[in-house]
């Protein structure tokens, strides 16, 4: 298909930029109990939401391409879907898919990692988040290669389990832990195989860092899963049970790294000439600890001797740096992403956010692509994130990240900017509700400030979001009644996104576009592209999925 963009006949777009805004974790609840979003106090927001032509549209499952509608949406995917205009089966369809048909085993990576285990009776080491909340991985994915790797004579396995905590309840962790326990007794049960967990550790204190923004977490992973060093415990359900009550209240998200021991030695460090698989199939929490097990020249820690292992990702977690160099799973090949056709077209572009959403708005938006389309007409803003747990700077960087956005509408330059405020989304997994609440308040201020901006500038906002999580900050039982703490009386709280739409706002002062939304239902965030394309004043591609407005009638 081409990728030269048609005018609209009648319509020459708006004398300024054409902004989108992506309110990251900013949903629109179901239930009013729990609702963060609803009950901020937001001005700006819904003066825009009483005035502005707005739609809501579906940010999880199959409209963002996850397998079900049972499964939600996150920031990585939403941001491909909402920069490609179109949905792309994603890493959990695809690996499941694989894992079920057992394409997987058949592919030449797994069997490189299974011949190197026999050939030096080595270990295969499989490390990963651990559970079923299916947005970085999925414990079934890990439970059918342990299953296939004692078909296939595999003597011994250690398993280093990233506990989540985020994507599912807070403290779910031997929800998790004690049936896989039995699950390793059972392969073990005829004394063939000795498969066992060997580390672990909460996922935002070890290991799961993304765009650098805290090396020592992945030290501390390396520490831990590579060396085997730290507090040892006879299990991974002793050691939850010993840092919990070392902590009281903590999640399993920041629960401390442990090694399990027996006779006083680490029962799985990662030595020469073992096979290691990192089962998680998203990249932006995945690289970090690739380039340390890949990079022969490192320098962010001090690794030690590194161990001479063959190593492989679930996924290729970056097809342009051929990150990591063996994967077991190919991803997706996302094209024509809005960013390429409108360098193709000639048209200034900016992306900005701050470190924990930039690579949303620039690698996932441009299709999981890291370079951009044209050095000359594409500027990438990365403000720096604070260094501090996000409950306690719920504002993070909206007002830096909009200083910098005036800056940049006023000075003419650009024709479309996308932004990500990310206070909805990494606050909101912290469940501290008063921390949540002033996130949202923060993005609103930011609206605010935006406002006049871009009446002045003569351009339209487009305001959106990736998928929900602030709109949805308590358990719920099925008959929607809130989940209360036995200790504290207080509403359990829910860290994970939730399967909430989000709304979509169209902010256009001067009503140059004259835009009419659309009649059509069921529409997801894909259609962000088109709309934006739309309101510059290009007809939609095709194979794109519908706009959300009609322009120029």
């Amino acid at each position: 298909m081409s990728l030269k963009l048609e005018k609209i006949a009648n319509y020459a777009g708006p004398k300024g930029p054409v902004v989108l805004v992506v309110m990251d974790g900013v949903g629109i609840g179901k239930y009013e109990e729990g609702d963060y979003v609803r009950s901020a106090n937001k001005p700006n927001l819904d003066h825009l939401l009483a005035t502005c032509p707005h739609t809501v549209l579906k940010a999880h499952g199959t409209a963002v391409g996850m397998p079900s509608d049972d499964d939600m949406g996150n920031s990585e995917i939403g941001h491909n879907a909402i920069g490609c205009g179109r949905v792309y089966d994603q890493g959990a369809s695809l690996v499941a898919k694989a894992v079920a048909s057992g394409d997987l085993y058949q592919g030449e990576t797994w069997k490189k990692m299974i011949a190197n285990v026999q050939a030096h009776g080595s270990t295969l080491h499989f490390i990963g988040l651990f559970s079923d909340g299916n947005v970085h991985s999925h414990i079934d994915h890990l439970k059918g290669m342990l299953a296939q790797a004692k078909k296939e004579g595999v003597k011994r396995a250690r398993i280093h389990p990233l506990l989540d905590g985020r994507d599912v309840p807070p403290t779910s962790a031997l929800d998790y832990v004690l049936p896989f326990e039995e699950f390793l007794a059972e392969l073990n049960s005829d004394g063939s195989v000795d498969y066992a967990i060997a580390s672990g550790g909460g996922r935002m204190k070890v290991t799961m860092d993304r765009y650098e923004a805290d090396w020592n977490m992945v030290a501390l992973g390396w520490k831990t899963h590579v060396r085997g060093e730290g507090n040892l415990y006879p299990s991974a359900q002793a050691a939850i049970e010993a840092l919990r009550a070392a902590t009281p209240g903590v999640l399993d998200q920041d629960l401390p790294p442990f090694v399990v021991g027996r006779d006083g030695k680490p029962v799985g460090p990662i030595v020469d000439h073992d096979s290691v698989i990192l089962f998680n199939f998203r990249g932006d929490r995945a690289i970090e600890l690739t380039h340390a097990f890949e990079q022969a020249d490192f320098k962010p820690f001090d690794r030690g001797p590194r161990p001479d292992v063959l190593f492989a990702g679930m996924m290729q977690y970056d097809g342009d740096a051929n990150i990591p160099a063996l994967y077991l799973v190919t991803p997706p090949r996302i094209t024509r992403t809005i960013g390429e056709y409108l360098a193709d077209a000639g048209l200034h572009q900016l992306a900005i956010s701050e470190t924990q959403k930039f690579g949303h708005v620039t690698y996932f938006f441009n299709g999981n692509r890291a370079e951009k389309f044209n050095e000359a007409l594409e500027d990438y803003v990365e403000v720096p994130s604070d260094r501090v747990p996000f409950e306690e700077r719920p504002w993070m960087k909206s007002a830096e990240i909009t200083d910098r956005l005036i800056e940049a509408i006023e000075s003419g330059k650009y024709d479309f900017i996308r932004v990500n405020y990310p206070n909805g989304d990494m606050v909101g997994h912290t469940g501290i509700f008063p921390a949540v609440k002033i996130a949202v308040e923060s993005v609103d201020l930011a609206l605010g400030r935006l406002i006049p901006a871009i009446q002045k500038a003569g351009g339209i906002l487009v305001i959106s979001a990736d998928h929900g999580n602030s709109d949805d900050m308590y358990e719920h039982a099925k008959d929607g009644t809130v989940k209360m703490d036995k200790k504290t009386g207080l509403p359990k709280a829910r860290t994970a996104h939730s399967l909430n739409p989000v709304p979509a706002i169209i902010y256009d002062p001067a009503n140059l576009a004259k835009a009419k939304l659309t009649d059509k239902t069921g529409l997801g965030i894909s259609s962000l592209a088109a709309t934006c394309l739309n309101l510059l004043g290009y007809q939609t591609p095709e194979g794109y999925d519908p706009s959300l407005v009609s322009v120029g009638d």
